[in-house]
This record gives C-alpha cells, sequence and structure tokens, in this order.
C-alpha cells in the first residue's frame, strides 16, 4: 500500500517506515511532506492509497486545512495521529472521513490493528474466519506429526488456501523438520514471551515460511521457557491466526498440558491418529474417554488411521467397536515415500507427488474442505502431472 507521510517528526517517520515495512503486504512510504500546510499546496500528481497523517504539531488556524485535505485525496484511507487530542480537529477529520486515530507516541500493536481495518475496508486484505484442526497422537510414533505437517502442506497447495500449522510439543518439537530445512528464527515460547506485540504481522514474522501461503510456528526449542507459556496465550496466538489464515492447523503431539488443553478447547475439530493395533487402541480409547469427560462432542472428534494395510487380524470395524467411534480417513503404509520426504524435509506431495500417502492426503484434502480438489484443476494436475491426454 503506497501511503504519503505527513509530518515535522523524522523519528516518528522512520518508526513508521519501519513498521509499515513489516508488513505483509508491506506499506511503502512513497512521499513526505513538512506538516499540513505543505501537504495541501503541495499535492502529489498520484493520489496515494493511504495518508498517515501527524496532527500533533497543527497549528490553531490551520484546522480548517484537515477537510482541505481530506478533498485533495478523496480515495485515500486516512490515519491520523496526535499527542493531545483537540475536539474541533477530531471534529473536523471524521467530516473528511478519517476514521483511524492513534494516540503518540505510537503503540505498535495499536497501528497494526488499524492497518488491518484500513486493509480490509479497502479491498486489499480481507480478515478471515479460520478453522482450527488438531492432530494429536494417541500412541506414540502414530505419525501425527507427519500427517500433520504434510496435511498442512496439502491443504495449502490443492485446496489453495492460507494455512499455519503451530507445533504444540512440549519438548522437542520438530514439525519444521519434516517439511523444511530452514532454522526457525522465532518459536512459540519466544512469541509468548513477546505476547503484547501479537497481531498479523509479528505473527507472520516468526514463521517458517514452507511456501506463500503455509507457515510453521515452530515448538520451544528449549524446556527451561515452558514456564513462560500460559493457556491465555494461546487464546491470544489463535484468536489472529483465526483472522489471518484459512486453516490453523495443531500438531499436539500425545501430552496434554494446560497449553495444549486451552487449543484443543478451541478446535473446530479434532483428528486423533493411530495405528491398527491393539497397543494403539488401547490408548486410544482412554484419549478418546478424556475428551468425553471434557464434554468435546463426539462429532467433532474424527479417527485417523495411520499405515492401513487391508488383509491383517485386526480390521477397522473392530477398531470402531472397540473406540465407539467411526474412523474419518486411513493413510496407507507408503513406508518408502513417508520415509524419503522425513529424512529430506520436504513435502511427500512436492517429493513424491504420484505416491499412495500423497493421494491419500489429497483425498482428506477433500473431506476436510467438504469440495474436489480437482476444482483447481490447474494446480492439482501439475502436481500430479496429469495432461488431458492422458
Amino acid at each position: 500500500m503506497k501511503a504519503l507521510m505527513i509530518s515535522r517528526d523524522s523519528l516518528l517517520h522512520a518508526e513508521i517506515a519501519a513498521q509499515g515495512s513489516a508488513r505483509m503486504p508491506a506499506v511503502q512510504l512513497v512521499a513526505s511532506r513538512n506538516g499540513l500546510r505543505d501537504a495541501v499546496e503541495r499535492q502529489l500528481p498520484e493520489s496515494p492509497e493511504l495518508v498517515i497523517f501527524d496532527a500533533s504539531d497543527v497549528e490553531p488556524g490551520e484546522a480548517d486545512l484537515v477537510e482541505r485535505l481530506g478533498k485533495t485525496y478523496p480515495s485515500a484511507s486516512f490515519m491520523l495521529l496526535t499527542r493531545e487530542p483537540q475536539q474541533d480537529l477530531l471534529i473536523r477529520a471524521m467530516r473528511a472521513g478519517m476514521r483511524e486515530v492513534l494516540q503518540l507516541p505510537l503503540v505498535h500493536k495499536a497501528f497494526h490493528e488499524s492497518m488491518d481495518r484500513i486493509e480490509v475496508a479497502a479491498g486489499v486484505s480481507q480478515m478471515r474466519d479460520g478453522k482450527v484442526l488438531a492432530f494429536i497422537s494417541c500412541k506414540g510414533g502414530s505419525g501425527a506429526t507427519f500427517l500433520s505437517t504434510n496435511f498442512g502442506y496439502a491443504l495449502a497447495a490443492l485446496a489453495d488456501k492460507k494455512v499455519l500449522l503451530i507445533d504444540l510439543h512440549g519438548q522437542f518439537g520438530d514439525a519444521t523438520l519434516y517439511v523444511s530445512d530452514q532454522k526457525p528464527a522465532m518459536t512459540l515460547s519466544d512469541i509468548c514471551g513477546q505476547i503484547s506485540r501479537m497481531d498479523g504481522s509479528f505473527l507472520d514474522s516468526c514463521l517458517v515460511h514452507v511456501a506463500s501461503n503455509f507457515g510453521v510456528l515452530a515448538a520451544a526449542d528449549d524446556p527451561n521457557h515452558l514456564v513462560d507459556m500460559k493457556p491465555e496465550h494461546m487464546d491470544a496466538i489463535l484468536r489472529v491466526a483465526r483472522q489471518h489464515y484459512d486453516y490453523i492447523v495443531l500438531d499436539v503431539g500425545r501430552q496434554i498440558d494446560a497449553i495444549s488443553l486451552r487449543a484443543l478447547d478451541q478446535a473446530d475439530a479434532i483428528y486423533p491418529v493411530l495405528q491398527l493395533a491393539l497397543p494403539d487402541i488401547r490408548d486410544g480409547r482412554r484419549l478418546l474417554d478424556i475428551f468425553r469427560s471434557l464434554g468435546y462432542p463426539s462429532e467433532r472428534t474424527r479417527l485417523i488411521v495411520n499405515r492401513y494395510e487391508k488383509g491383517g487380524k485386526l480390521r477397522l470395524m473392530d477398531l470402531e467397536q472397540a473406540l465407539g467411534a467411526e474412523v474419518m480417513h486411513t493413510v496407507p503404509n507408503d513406508y518408502m515415500s513417508a520415509t524419503d520426504s522425513v529424512n529430506q524435509g520436504i513435502p511427500v506431495l512436492q517429493l513424491s507427488r504420484s505416491s499412495a500417502v500423497a493421494r491419500s492426503l489429497a483425498d482428506l484434502v477433500e473431506l476436510v474442505t467438504a469440495r474436489r480438489v480437482s476444482e483447481s484443476k490447474g494446480l492439482f494436475d501439475r502436481l500430479f502431472g496429469r495432461t488431458d491426454n492422458d
């Protein structure tokens, strides 16, 4: 978004420029004016999309220029900055169409929240109402991290959704390693330590960006930092994430603590992951009993059987009877494709797009989004190597 900055304060100009450049899309200060009269008398040849107006030094005789400024750039959005609210100035600003008023010194969180509203009103971006999907292991080694990370990538690639994955493992979380070789600059515990900064742009800056529309928030890499994380921090993170992402995928791990429990409370759907084996069924029953005791509706819990092979002694029917729940989806035992993906840190859909596990992930995307991913025919066909002649 191209912006005109009106201020005599060079430090404030630099601060706005730094905060604006951190946004996605960035706010670019393409021009500046040294005060209100200078802005009115030296009109830009091309109207800016945003006018950031520092009213701190407006002289009493210049108040009428505020309305002239609004008429000079009628299509622009306005942000008014002031140290001491002046009633006459604010009334004139409202008449001129200026709805965003911020107090100085600048509070960065308030600036970004104001920019979010401006961008939505201008049609530059839209506030989302994202769904939270939680993947949780019934037993260690069930493959929940592999499925959650690769499903997040598939959801972004096949359904063209903006997806965030949050690694909630209490310690030794390694979700990023499944889909990227990038080292996280920030982790979940780092965000919790700076929770007052939480907004869309700050959250985005803390992610490992696997793709343009898929990012991963890494787990705390130091168990000693876990004491800094509180359940209310998860509330703040998910509230902002819902506004900026279509889907938030949670890799919960196996341990249920205060943080993961708060996240599960807010999940729109919970996907317990297990294998077709007696130890998994036993632990799966315990987990479902916990969910029932917490009052989670049964329709919110959707079982996924990983590494499934037909013809075994245990059948899906046996599992469903033992757990009192239906299996939503099965993922085939495609050991080589899954192992190659994990060892290289590349999503299986990208590395082995025609493999059985990649196909299964595509089917899961269809189930979750309630639409055929093949409706996005161009991307789907490119990923799976199809042509009209096939």
